[in-house]
């Protein structure tokens, strides 16, 4: 793994925006400890205060951070040490963040992965990262069987959505699943979750070294600069810096407060902002494992939540929702969007919900990326401006140049977004060319993290983010990467060649749309179910084709490039075989 050292004494840099903020907040420090002490530093504080909320359950973090413990003990017992990266395919559930913070306490690395993953994802995860553990639902044993054994695999965990249920609601969860799903067979490398937690509070008590905030925490995925997924690695600093600096911009949000996780804890956004944050500020995190956005409104009602971050699909769904009668909105205080624009129509459609809903808070927005552990720009309360993404958050820079020369470019100029913080990535794992590539030393001194996105700064430091740099979708959220994608498709026998675009889509925003041309002696009609047959086992769920179409050829460029341009405006249907 490549490292920068990115903290060296340099030149004050241009800030504009610190004028919104007091000398205090500017001189943020991060104590050397790890997320499980930041976690565990809560506890102390508040410890009957609700950590985690969970379909109606309530953990406290006086449990909490004894199920951790004990989860850590667990994982001492079974031969997890320092260093060691376990992949976690879980939602939004109580052991997921259990796990996270147990392995953090013996200086293992969480390898958060979409629990939607594919088949060959999933295979391709754990033999990127060394992973020789796995924690993973009962119902996707399916997914593992064909390779698990092939693999160095030292044990498997299984954990079923009713585990953290009451008894109730747990005995008619598995009747409801019975004969629904393959089970795993009896292998001395396969346990349950429940099994392993029983053993786990009968183990002995452990003596682990202290972990800083130079330690490895987590593995998040993104695409990188070309659009090939890499590994995020992200050290305990990340997270207690962004912690810090969310907790100066949303100073409203107090210990007993709660935030909504809709977003998933694969994804940086997810685990800092809606999960770490408000568990090492004393709030609590409500996990939202599936979520149902015609039923926006009644989970508001069932959960209350005081500060809510989501994409803009999410909140045209809440604006268009209408379940509840009389629906009070009173106890919100914070909704923010990020993950890609939000147009000003949807602006003021929310705003106009949120004001008939008894409501003062007003939608805002923020920017980052996995890199940066997501959030880089916030803007809240009256540090705002309709269409900015905000102002850096204490401690973070940015600034606008032109890709080619670096130059830094005049305010008001759109360019590329660079970014300079203590919440940078360490690197991409096992990958020091990418690294090099989105991590660069610039005149100045500083490394900056290039983010192949677009924008501008404002006099006052506002940034307006304008677009993509890359061809990448953002499809409900998640980035989605067509390079990727086509490279999947193309290794299927019949394909010739594949080219993805986005395509508009009335609430994921864009969904991919494939243009396949077919090898000679193949022919659509017949090939094109093998192909999405294809899709479904090799690609995540949001990554699979909305469409595909069959062409003879693809436009080209005068350069002789695809045309993607013209594949987006191509509506017509197959081409015609002879």
């Amino acid at each position: 793994m490549f490292i920068f050292n990115i903290f060296r004494k340099k030149k004050k840099l241009d800030a504009p925006w610190e004028k919104y903020y007091n000398v205090e907040d500017l001189d943020v420090k991060i104590p050397n400890i790890s997320i499980y002490d930041q976690v565990r530093n809560s506890y102390e504080k508040y410890p009957n205060n609700v950590a985690v909320q969970y379909l109606g359950k309530k953990i406290n973090y006086k449990s909490f951070i004894k199920q951790i413990d004990n989860a850590a003990k667990g994982f001492s017992e079974i031969g997890i040490k320092n260093g060691d990266i376990v992949t976690i395919l879980l939602p939004n559930i109580p052991e997921s963040l259990i796990s996270l913070y147990a392995l953090n306490k013996i200086g293992a690395i969480a390898n958060m992965t979409h629990p939607l993953s594919a088949e060959e994802e999933i295979k391709g995860t754990l033999i990127s990262t060394k992973s020789k553990y796995l924690i993973i639902f009962d119902e996707q044993y399916d997914k593992i069987e064909n390779f698990i054994n092939d693999l160095e695999i030292e044990k498997v965990i299984f954990v079923s959505p009713a585990d953290s249920l009451n008894f109730i609601k747990r005995t008619i969860y598995k009747i409801s699943k019975v004969n629904k799903y393959k089970h795993y067979p009896v292998q001395e490398k396969f346990m349950s979750w429940r099994t392993f937690y029983n053993k786990s509070k009968r183990a002995k008590e452990i003596t682990v070294k202290k972990f800083g905030r130079n330690t490895p925490a987590v593995i998040i995925h993104s695409g990188g600069t070309n659009g090939i997924p890499k590994n995020i690695v992200i050290q305990n600093r990340a997270f207690i810096f962004a912690a810090r600096g969310e907790q100066i911009d949303l100073i409203r949000l107090n210990s007993g407060d709660s935030a909504l996780a809709i977003m998933p804890n694969f994804h940086g956004f997810g685990l800092s902002v809606l999960m770490h944050t408000p568990l090492a500020l004393g709030c609590s995190t409500i996990l939202v494992p599936t979520f149902d956005s015609k039923k926006f409104d009644t989970l508001f009602k069932k959960t209350k939540p005081t500060c809510v971050l989501g994409v803009p699909t999410l909140f045209e769904a809440l604006a268009n929702s209408n379940n509840e009668k009389n629906l009070d909105l009173s106890f919100l205080k914070y909704v923010i969007s990020g993950g890609d624009l939000l147009p000003k129509n949807l602006e003021d459609k929310v705003n106009k919900y949120l004001a008939d809903h008894n409501s003062t808070a007003r939608i805002t927005q923020g920017y980052g990326l996995s890199e940066a552990l997501a959030c880089v720009t916030m803007a809240h309360d009256d540090v705002n401006k309709s269409g900015s993404v905000g102002i850096p958050l204490a401690g973070n820079h940015i600034k606008i140049i032109d890709s080619a020369t670096r130059k830094t470019l005049p305010y008001g100029e759109v360019g590329e977004i660079v970014v300079h913080s203590k919440a940078l990535m360490m690197g991409y794992l096992n990958d020091e060319s990418e690294t090099n590539t989105a991590l660069q030393i610039h005149d100045d001194g500083y490394v900056w993290l290039h983010t192949g996105d677009l924008g501008y700064m404002d006099s006052d430091g506002f940034l307006f983010y304008k677009g993509r740099i890359k061809r990448m979708i953002i499809s409900s959220g998640y980035n989605v990467y067509p390079s990727h994608i086509e490279e999947i498709i193309e290794k299927h026998p019949a394909v010739l060649q594949c080219s993805v675009v986005g395509v508009p889509h009335p609430y994921k925003q864009e969904v991919p749309k494939a243009f396949i041309v077919l090898k000679d002696g193949f022919h659509g009609l017949f090939i094109k179910s093998e192909i999405k047959s294809y899709c479904q086992k090799n690609l995540a769920k949001y990554m699979i084709p909305s469409e595909i179409v069959i062409r003879k050829k693809l436009p080209k460029t005068k350069l002789g490039k695809v045309d993607f341009n013209k594949l987006k405006e191509d509506t017509t249907g197959d081409d015609e075989f002879e």
